[in-house]
């Protein structure tokens, strides 16, 4: 059987290589930069995963430690195996790490048990990363290695002086706690050939209740000195197993498990480790089963799991043309971090039984929305429909489909109930097999129609409100459920976007969709005509602003530039405002469904256009939160698409880029790499809507091959030159013919398009004429779109 399994990933590494070989002139693995916004809140998973794997290893640091590993020249304390990516908030998972030593004197008593105590510095010219693995050395120059499986991770610790001649003996401990010390009780027992297996109870990161993580791990490379459990600084043989639970005043206990080893020949200690959310049996069924032993070849899982990454990246080809390395690896690295998650959970999912696919790890979807699922529609649509799968199951077992949802728990909402919009962008799209789409339309509505009692996790608040009054008051009188009671104006935008989506899948299936239709209209009910904003007591020279309105329709007041970074950060929990993370001068421009009579109502396209060079020159925008993304291309909608392309490149690469500090924000799961790949195609979505905006991609061509049709699109630059000087479309053709209009759909992708740019230095009148801007919808009093 061990043979048949090696024989099988041998002859699937060798095919998936020859794909990559014939795909692409290049191997998109060279490009990509795992340590992008590993420092300075990026917070991205710089180890080594699957695409949406749920083993995701790394060295975790005790600095900026939200994705594990950091690039800020803080101590490693452990080796752990399943992490999120990108995320804010408290640090995510980082359950049960592994820690390699030699202790002093070779005395048990003497080793490092603590996280504080056992803190290292790492040597930043040793770090390295590839998909799928990830190594560094420690300064003690114990090496570390690590690869991964789907629910697996393996790791290599080199341990120096231990080699023929060697005594030391290596100990390598399992500490029971996770990133954010969020253990509630754990258990752990180990045995004599060296096999630890338990399971705790945690904490989610950015959501409520709790979840039960369950671990096995096995060790090979030398014969078991000795094993046994440690609590505090001290550790003993006797007994094998302990529990823990938070004590007095919640005191937190430090505690594991730990394995001593003889002094290996070659200096090699492997360890191998399953995960389940089921069970410690089902970990080490996990762990037999993707690295079957009693030899784990690592060489060969390395490469088996580089190769999926390949497989996955090898869709996407550009023809750079000059453009440096440096803008090549912000690109595949951008979209290399869409598919780190959701995380497929699949078969490790204990809350309810079914024949569907499981994912977790929509981490937040009001994050990833705007263009890190819309991106996965055109690289991996089969995927994408297993997600959107998995979002209806939930709702088919716990009521609601989750905005937000990470380690089995569900997650804070923080705006509206935005998988309606991710079920639109795919409906529209026709990115829907094998979905159930009578039962999409009936979640969609649930969330439209019904309020939840805890709707801080699901679902909308302020729903009697909303339909009676059409907007989303003030401190509003909420009486059927309960949740943060702020936001009121980016709730009430965007349960107007969310309205507008329930519509377009409703209209396609023949249902009545004329209500939810109107209600997408409400957002024009927080407008307030005469609202001025200041900056530091200087008019801005912009009138018409939305503003927070109480229940009797009178209004209320917030500075339009509060929450902004000229002002202070908004959150749930910190500085809560009626706008969410970003201030009333973004949000005044988030109105996707009908951006044209937005326009209108703020004064004429060359006072929007005003506007927005105002809000992306005054230090008003914050780049690194999603509700900026679109406004980068709205110039489209006031029929002026160059500005939309100067706009992109003032952002790439200033704040996008392949450094360490390359992202202006957290990652969110994808959402800032989406941005970027999206931004250097030249084809920016719209989510929810069958609609890209056309700019020149970042290279003279750019190539995606669809998964489903086995078609390739190409967008092509013509007089195009990589110090970026030709950024204006002069004209275009459409497989050969001519084209004028400024946006596309997603059939381009689908049946295998060509679209030629021509390229200049000024600014000319393709994409201007009214018949050319992208489609925007008004509501008339019957609820029929104009």
């Amino acid at each position: 059987m061990l043979y048949l399994f090696k024989s099988f990933l041998c002859l699937t590494c060798l095919f998936l290589h020859a794909v990559a070989q014939n795909s692409s002139a290049f191997d998109p693995l060279q490009y990509v930069n795992q340590f992008i916004g590993t420092y300075n809140g990026g917070n991205d998973f710089a180890g080594a995963s699957l695409p949406y794997g749920m083993a995701k290893a790394v060295a975790d640091v005790n600095g900026q430690n939200t994705g594990g590993f950091a690039n800020d020249g803080s101590d490693v304390v452990g080796f752990s195996h399943m992490h999120d990516s990108g995320t804010g908030g408290n640090p995510s998972l980082g359950n049960f790490p592994l820690f390699p030593q030699l202790c002093p004197g070779d005395v048990l008593d003497n080793c490092n048990f603590r996280i504080g105590d056992r803190a290292i510095n790492y040597v930043n010219s040793s770090v390295k990363g590839s998909p799928g693995y990830f190594a560094l050395d420690l300064a003690n120059r114990i090496q570390a290695e690590m690869t991964v499986t789907q629910h697996t991770a393996l790791y290599r610790f080199n341990f120096p002086g231990t080699g023929s001649n060697g005594t030391m003996s290596p100990l390598i401990l399992l500490d029971l706690t996770d990133l954010s010390a969020s253990r509630q009780n754990a258990t752990v027992s180990v045995n004599d050939n060296g096999r630890i297996r338990g399971n705790g109870t945690f904490i989610p990161s950015f959501g409520s209740g709790s979840y039960i993580l369950n671990f096995c791990a096995d060790f090979s490379g030398s014969t078991v000195r000795d094993t046994g459990i440690w609590v505090n600084n001290r550790a003993g043989n006797e007994p094998k197993e302990i529990f823990v639970t938070r004590g007095i005043n919640l005191f937190y206990l430090e505690s594991g498990s730990f394995v001593r080893f003889q002094a290996p020949e070659n200096g090699i200690i492997s360890a191998r480790v399953g995960m389940s959310f089921i069970s410690a049996d089902q970990a080490c069924q996990n762990a037999e089963n993707e690295i079957p032993g009693p030899d784990w070849d690592f060489e060969q899982i390395r490469q088996s799991a580089e190769n999926a990454w390949r497989e996955k990246l090898s869709v996407v080809s550009i023809q750079p043309d000059g453009v440096n390395d440096s803008l090549r690896s912000t690109f595949y690295s951008g979209i290399y971090r869409t598919m780190m998650s959701p995380q497929d959970y699949t078969g490790e999912n204990p809350l309810w039984q079914s024949t569907e696919p499981y994912f977790d790890s929509f981490y937040c979807i009001w994050d990833s929305f705007r263009t890190q699922l819309p991106f996965l529609a055109i690289i991996d649509p089969s995927q994408l429909t297993r997600m959107a799968r998995s979002l209806l199951d939930t709702y088919k077992h716990l009521g609601w489909l989750p905005d937000c949802r990470m380690s089995l728990c569900k997650g804070f909402t923080q705006g509206g109930s935005n998988a309606d919009v991710v079920l639109a962008d795919m409906y529209v799209k026709n990115v829907t097999t094998g979905i159930d789409w009578n039962l999409a339309y009936e979640a969609v509505v649930n969330d439209a129609e019904n309020e939840p009692l805890d709707w801080s996790v699901e679902g909308r608040g302020g729903l009697t409100s909303w339909k009676a009054l059409n907007y989303i008051p003030y401190l509003d009188y909420d009486y059927l459920g309960f949740g943060t009671n702020s936001r009121s104006i980016s709730r009430t935008l965007e349960y107007s976007y969310n309205d507008f989506c329930v519509a377009a899948i409703g209209k396609g299936l023949g249902k009545d969709y004329e209500t939810y239709l109107v209600r997408s209209g409400n957002w024009r009910n927080l407008l307030k005509a005469d609202q001025m904003s200041f900056i530091n007591a200087t008019d801005t020279g912009f009138t018409g602003f939305f503003q927070p309105k109480y229940l009797n329709q009178t209004w209320g007041f917030q500075d339009p530039i509060l929450c902004s970074p000229l002002d202070g950060f908004c959150s749930l929990t910190s500085n809560p405002q009626e706008t969410f993370e970003s201030s009333i001068w973004e949000y005044q421009f988030f109105v996707p469904h009908s951006v044209s009579t937005l326009i209108t109502l703020l004064g004429g396209p060359k006072t929007f256009i005003s506007r927005l060079d105002y809000l992306h020159t005054s230090g008003l925008l914050d780049l690194g939160n999603e509700p900026s993304f679109l406004t980068v291309y709205l110039y489209h909608y006031a029929g002026r698409p160059a500005l939309s392309a100067k706009r992109a490149h003032t952002y790439i690469p200033a704040l996008f880029n392949d450094s360490f500090t390359g992202l202006p924000g957290n990652d969110d799961s994808g959402a800032a790499g989406s941005f970027v790949a999206f931004v250097m195609s030249g084809l920016f979505p719209n989510a929810g809507q069958n609609v890209y905006l056309i700019t020149p991609p970042f290279f003279k061509s750019v190539s995606y091959r669809s998964p489903v049709s086995n078609k390739t699109a190409t967008i092509r630059n013509v007089n195009f030159d990589p110090d970026y000087r030709n950024v204006y479309i002069q004209n275009a053709r459409l497989n050969g013919e001519p084209y004028s209009k400024s946006w596309i759909g997603h059939e381009f992708f689908t049946e295998g398009m060509t679209l030629e740019l021509v390229l200049g230095m000024n600014e000319s009148n393709w994409g201007t004429r009214e018949e050319d801007l992208p489609p925007s919808f008004e509501v008339a009093a019957t609820g029929m779109m104009l």
